[in-house]
């Protein structure tokens, strides 16, 4: 969909006042395509989470048997929010926080997601920063996390202890590979020997402090790194979505040949039918375990990318018209389909470790950063040419999280501008320029010497589950119940003809606000503060968190006291007011479409 600069009107009379023939700072571009709506679905929902976290999930949870929940909880929840956030923002072409003049007593919904995606723009992008210079250090002939004479090494650094079953001595090896396991050691005598890939991470890329009160000096290489990314997503979005359209042509199909081509070498890798084996086995016993339910639930909030605003943006530049129902449905599949395929990539490579090793393949399996910054390139170097699949996976690493870092500030950007157009609209540049400013700055407490301690505090409470979970059942109770599901169902037939199954009707209704509140509820009882490795935070640092989470969240109780205190009229009045307001939305009176932009120029401008 493209438009002019200027939308051309003829005048005409509404509220005894003339609207004049052009409507000057209206422009709101969109998609010029449906491909490049959909690329940009698929590279904000595909993420790092698909590649290092649901193959380890599942291999955890039962194997095979963690399918059974997981695509459940797709079902019932996933795939329901996914539809009902890219509709509203087709369906009204507004942002994340607009969008609640449907029901006004829930827009702090709108701006508790605009926080959290705030919040998670500042330190996502950081894991970026750090591949970037695994990335720039993966152009050498001789990795330098393979070897034990660089200037960062220690005496205790023993090279290629990947090919040894147990030390000279008869010490057995234990490799933790995981960020929150033990370190790679062998102990002997009391004393401990370290591999040079975690030396390399933790030695000479983090240079990490000894606690979250000792920040130390900003590495200047990772500083470098962190602001290359910012510039190249600050070009991905400063001119809206008709360059964003274009660079998701890229960035949302590479990382499938990246994964295609590290599978074809992955399986051709000894051992590689044990990993694969290893993470499809089925472990049915493992259901009855609450837990595996928790995770399936979560990985699917997260991976599908809810409750922060960027999936309403960008259903918001699509034309009115458009079959949302249908791609909703075929991105949710897609989703699932590549966190499964992303399973094999790393599995092989998982079962080749275990096998050079002589170990259970449970012993080498990893998540997180524990996999791409120490279990992978512990593969890595065990493989002929090893400097160019280390670059290969860095690459994918960073296609994966570049395009659903530059999507979620899209979302942000978007509520922001289309909430004060008459500030932002035609200063866009210059305050997407300016965020992202301020965002580096929060970025470098990250890369500091303790910067890893604060990047666990942001990543465990600015943007957690809880925080999600959140999010997520107030927007599921703001449509379904607030605004309510059967006029909802009304206006998603004026967009593409008819009405979709009942069964969302029941979703948004009971099934989905009735198992984020669940998960929420357990995840509370069972919440433990946050720790790194066996480092323990102090009590100030938890504070902290705590109101990194609650900067958030607090905005909607916050923002339904103020409201309806604010409000003039009787209880029954402000009720009504509040929850189901007597507005004209499109699709509900049947205005003409051309009527329709119009007027949502007009209330969004404040013409009159």
């Amino acid at each position: 969909m493209q438009e002019k600069d200027k939308y051309e009107l003829e005048p005409f009379s509404l509220n005894n006042k003339t609207i004049p023939k052009k409507c000057e700072n209206s422009k709101r571009t969109g998609w010029s395509n449906k491909k490049e709506f959909v690329l940009a679905c698929v590279g904000y929902c595909i993420g790092l989470g698909n590649v290092w976290r649901f193959p380890y999930l599942c291999y955890r949870n039962g194997g095979g048997a963690f399918l059974i929940p997981y695509l459940l909880t797709a079902l019932f929840a996933g795939l329901p929010m996914y539809f009902m956030e890219l509709a509203l923002g087709q369906w009204l072409s507004i942002g994340g926080l607009s969008v609640w003049k449907i029901t006004p007593i829930f827009k702090g919904v709108g701006y508790a997601s605009a926080v959290m995606a705030a919040w998670l723009n500042c330190y996502y992008i950081v894991i970026l920063a750090w591949a970037v210079y695994y990335l720039f250090r993966s152009f050498t002939s001789i990795l330098p996390w393979s070897t034990c004479d660089n200037e960062w090494n220690t005496a205790s650094c023993i090279a290629k202890y990947q090919k040894l079953a147990y030390c000279t001595n008869g010490t057995t090896w234990t490799v933790g590979m995981n960020m929150s396991s033990n370190m790679s050691e062998c102990s002997t005598n009391g004393l401990n020997s370290t591999s040079p890939v975690r030396e390399f991470w933790e030695r000479h890329v983090l240079q990490i402090s000894s606690g979250v009160d000792e920040p130390g000096d900003i590495r200047w290489q990772l500083a470098l790194c962190l602001l290359l990314i910012w510039v190249l997503c600050y070009f991905c979005i400063w001119k809206g979505v008709k360059w964003t359209g274009k660079v998701v042509y890229f960035t949302a199909t590479f990382p499938y040949i990246l994964l295609i081509v590290l599978l074809i070498r992955g399986v051709t890798l000894p051992g590689a039918s044990e990993g694969i084996k290893f993470y499809l086995l089925p472990d049915i016993n493992k259901l009855r375990d609450s837990k595996v339910w928790i995770d399936a639930a979560t990985q699917i909030f997260f991976s599908y990318g809810l409750g922060l605003g960027s999936l309403i943006a960008l259903g918001s530049y699509n034309k009115y018209n458009n079959n949302v129902y249908r791609d909703a449905c075929m991105i949710s599949v897609l989703n699932s389909f590549t966190s499964m395929f992303s399973g094999f990539v790393i599995f092989s490579v998982v079962g080749f470790m275990a096998h050079e090793q002589n170990k259970p393949v449970s012993e080498v399996a990893a998540s997180g950063p524990g996999l791409a910054f120490l279990a992978y390139p512990s593969a890595v170097i065990q493989l002929p040419l090893s400097p160019l699949w280390a670059f290969l996976f860095f690459l994918m690493i960073i296609m994966l999280g570049m395009d659903s870092q530059f999507c979620t500030m899209e979302g942000f950007f978007t509520a922001i501008i289309d909430e004060f157009p008459h500030h932002f609209r035609k200063r866009r540049e210059l305050f997407i320029g300016f965020v992202c400013f301020i965002s580096y700055l929060i970025g470098l407490s990250m890369i500091s010497e303790g910067g890893m301690y604060v990047f666990q505090l942001f990543d465990y409470y600015s943007a957690s589950g809880l925080c999600l979970l959140t999010l997520i059942f107030f927007e599921c109770i703001a449509v379904g119940w607030g605004y309510g599901v059967n006029r909802f169902f009304e206006n998603l037939k004026s967009m593409f003809g008819y009405y979709p199954s009942v069964f969302f009707k029941f979703s948004w209704v009971v099934s989905t606000p009735a198992l984020s509140l669940g998960i929420l509820i357990f995840s509370l009882v069972k919440f433990e503060p946050v720790k790194y490795l066996e480092y323990s935070y102090p009590s100030w640092a938890h504070v902290i968190g705590a109101f990194m989470a609650l900067s958030s969240v607090s905005i909607i109780p916050i923002y339904m006291v103020y409201k309806f205190a604010s409000t003039p009229g009787t209880f029954k009045q402000r009720t009504k007011l509040l929850f189901r307001p007597d507005i004209e939305l499109p699709g509900e009176l049947g205005p003409p479409p051309s009527y329709t932009a119009v007027t949502t120029i007009i209330e969004r401008n404040h013409i009159l």
